[in-house]
């Protein structure tokens, strides 16, 4: 008896925890999309990392400002995009629909962006088309690298799962928005000078980051090009970043408009040809600092490009 009430929780709890995983598609006149509680330390750029989505998108369908940031417990939806979210095949993490009443599975795709019934018949093991209310479906798949990091429970997102500490939107000090007590001139003198001392003190390790390959990106860059081939080829004004990444592991990194966030970029100083691959973490745009700039750099990557200058400078891209 005791061995039998014993295997009952074991299952019970299995399918509790398993319960907690799935993750819900919800729909709107925007389209379909999930549910995200902010987690501490998050950012529409981690959030945005998380599901691979572009921190923009996340703004569009949420109607907020990017600039004011989000709050811990805030539900924010995620949009399901070409980018994140596929129906015609079983690569990804399995995306749920909770059935409705009087909803056969006819309505069920509709609502789910016309999804072919072959397919949620088999992806759902049916051997008919009769469902009932309050059963979960899935209905597509979550394209996304970081997407078995994604961790629901009712609704609430916990934090997730962090591979190698990439920097965020808070760790890079000209990205801040202005403090109300510091003025505009202070921001201009004071930050690149900071810059420049940041650089100088870590020139002794910079030997060990510049590998004469263009860093740790490389091999993804040449995997992205194989998918999807370049397309861009621009030059660009530039200026520099802070982070503590890149001086020991090469991982350097840059922010850029109308660039999706993870995409590898080639940087090349074009006064010496020497060549860094950066991996986008986000867009520029709506901070005043970055007015005039097309491109910033983590302070790693200009010093591998043997690039000194603390403001402006030029760089070509490529995508």
């Amino acid at each position: 008896m005791k061995k039998s009430f014993l295997l009952a929780t074991i299952l019970f709890c299995s399918l509790f925890v398993f319960a907690q995983n799935e993750l819900v598609v919800h729909s709107s006149d925007k389209g379909p999309y999930l549910v995200h509680t902010v987690a501490p330390k998050e950012n529409y750029y981690s959030i945005g990392r998380l599901y691979n989505v572009s921190p923009k998108e996340i703004e569009a369908i949420n109607s907020l400002d990017m600039n004011k940031g989000l709050n811990i417990g805030q539900s924010i939806k995620i949009p399901l995009t070409s980018t994140n979210f596929t129906q015609a095949s079983e690569k990804g993490r399995s995306l749920y629909y909770v059935v409705g009443d009087k909803e056969g599975l006819y309505r069920v795709s509709l609502k789910n962006n016309k999804v072919l019934m072959a397919n949620l018949r088999k992806w759902n093991h049916l051997s008919t088309d009769k469902i009932t209310p309050g059963q979960k479906l899935i209905v597509g798949y979550l394209i996304s690298p970081e997407a078995n990091s994604i961790v629901q429970n009712n609704n609430i997102q916990a934090e997730p799962v962090k591979k190698a500490a990439e920097p965020t939107k808070k760790d890079i000090a000209v990205h801040e928005p202005l403090d109300d007590k510091k003025t505009t001139e202070e921001v201009k003198t004071k930050e690149p000078e900071k810059k420049a001392e940041t650089i100088a003190k870590s020139q002794p390790v910079s030997m060990a980051v510049n590998d004469g390959n263009g860093g740790y990106f490389k091999s993804s860059f040449e995997k992205q090009v194989k998918v999807q081939p370049l397309s861009a080829d621009e030059t660009a004004t530039a200026g520099i970043f802070k982070t503590a990444s890149g001086w020991q592991d090469a991982k350097y990194y840059a922010l850029m408009d109308r660039v999706e966030p993870g995409t590898i970029v080639r940087i090349v100083n074009p006064s010496n040809n020497k060549v860094v691959y950066a991996k986008v973490l986000g867009e520029m745009s709506g901070i005043r600092q970055n007015q005039g700039y097309n491109l910033r750099l983590s302070n790693a990557a200009a010093s591998a490009l043997d690039i000194n200058e603390t403001e402006k400078f030029i760089v070509r891209v490529n995508y």
